[in-house]
């Protein structure tokens, strides 16, 4: 019904990390050439938590979008925009709020989790409570069918399936809504109609999910139709209403490998990263100084790699004859953790290398990547709009 649309955002919480891009970029990179994919700044979400300091938000916003264009974002392939150049996401955060039960906010798994998290700052806002609702906006506003995210997000898209759920079925039902179906299954001439309506029967009076998908067929091939009579036949399909809002379907993320310096997850908050436009100098002397096993005191004493951070990095970038190079010195004493680390520092700088390039073209001309947000902004603007046209005429607000 809805044509297959990747929706995916980030916080501009300042440069971007290898972890960031081992998790998230490569995935937007590789997906940005099967489907249709809108990337957005959440600059809106970092004031959820980052409303006291919101100078870091701006430079952030840059410095994000320029990791993005290094890593291989694409906007020839994909839209990028920035969530408060679209202020159709607030009137839908706001016209949903209006039916959202408040305990579907308060039961969120990451509501609390989040609070004792960042118990240093005071979260008793509604900004915060109602952030979920925000990403469901977020997500709702360009009916996108697919969203990657990681497991702990998992619940933020249920949320959001049953919030588009409850809007359409108290919304949908347009008045005179049969008539109009009806006449909208005429418009598909006697031989699909008598189609449509066998497999609309056998699906609700037999659960036949064949049936469905063959009628979902048929509707997604008539280009003639217009946008509110195809909706207007998918309600009546599964014996709804008009469906105006999509229910997205999450896209599990395998989580990232990235292991940071210390040998636990990359992140800014342990310390342990490596940006990805970072120069080769600093990389060589961070991998350099990593803690090794702490067994292994000096170069003849044997090491466990199990017990060594920098044998996690090999593990990420490095072959099996690496990898076995490594293994056997360390075990045997064969190598000095110098050695180890060498292998790493080169694959490490051969993946930023096209990165650093990449970025150096909207370094030297940031009026570029002004340009391409503004564009991104433009595309985005046009479908907000076209779905608020839609929950405005059915909420009633489209006046003449």
């Amino acid at each position: 019904m809805f044509a297959d649309r990747v929706l995916s955002g980030m916080r501009p919480t300042g440069s971007l990390h290898l972890g960031h891009y081992h998790g998230v970029l490569k995935n937007w990179v590789r997906m940005q050439h099967e489907m249709e994919c809108l990337f957005f700044v959440a600059d809106w979400h970092a004031l959820t938590t980052h409303y006291d300091n919101p100078q870091v938000i701006e430079q952030s916003v840059w410095d994000m979008v320029v990791d993005w264009l290094a890593a291989g974002v694409d906007p020839a392939h994909s839209t990028l925009f920035i969530q408060s150049k679209v202020p159709e996401h607030a009137e839908l955060h706001l016209l949903l709020s209006m039916i959202t039960p408040l305990g579907w906010l308060e039961r969120m798994p990451t509501y609390k989790d989040q609070q004792e998290k960042l118990s240093s700052k005071d979260l008793s806002t509604y900004g915060f409570l109602g952030y979920p609702l925000l990403m469901s906006a977020d997500v709702l506003i360009y009916r996108a069918t697919q969203v990657p995210v990681g497991e702990d997000q998992v619940p933020h898209i249920e949320f959001t399936r049953e919030l588009a759920r409850r809007f359409n079925h108290i919304y949908g039902r347009e008045l005179g809504f049969e008539e109009k179906a009806l006449a909208a299954v005429k418009k598909l001439g006697s031989k699909k109609a008598k189609l449509y309506a066998e497999m609309r029967v056998r699906y609700q009076e037999q659960g036949d999910d064949g049936a469905l998908e063959t009628a979902k067929s048929l509707l997604d091939e008539q280009q003639s139709l217009s946008h509110g009579d195809r909706e207007r036949l998918f309600g009546y399909l599964e014996g709804g209403g008009k469906m105006i809002l999509s229910e997205p379907q999450s896209m599990l993320t395998v989580a990232s490998k990235m292991p940071g310096l210390d040998g636990q997850k990359m992140s800014k908050s342990y310390n342990n990263t490596i940006a990805l436009r970072e120069d080769e100098v600093s990389v060589g002397k961070k991998i350099r100084t990593m803690p090794t096993d702490p067994a292994r005191i000096r170069r003849t004493d044997p090491g466990d790699p199990s017990r060594c951070p920098v044998w996690q990095l090999h593990q990420v970038y490095s072959n099996e004859a690496t990898k076995q190079w490594a293994m056997q010195g360390c075990k045997s004493a064969g190598i000095g953790c110098i050695e180890c680390k060498q292998p790493v520092i080169d694959s490490v700088l051969e993946e930023q290398r096209p990165m650093r390039e990449r970025a150096q073209l909207y370094l030297d001309d940031p009026t570029l990547v002004r340009n391409i947000i503004a564009d991104g902004c433009e595309k985005a603007r046009k479908l907000a709009g076209e779905t608020m046209r839609d929950v405005r005429e059915a909420m009633g607000l489209s006046y003449s």
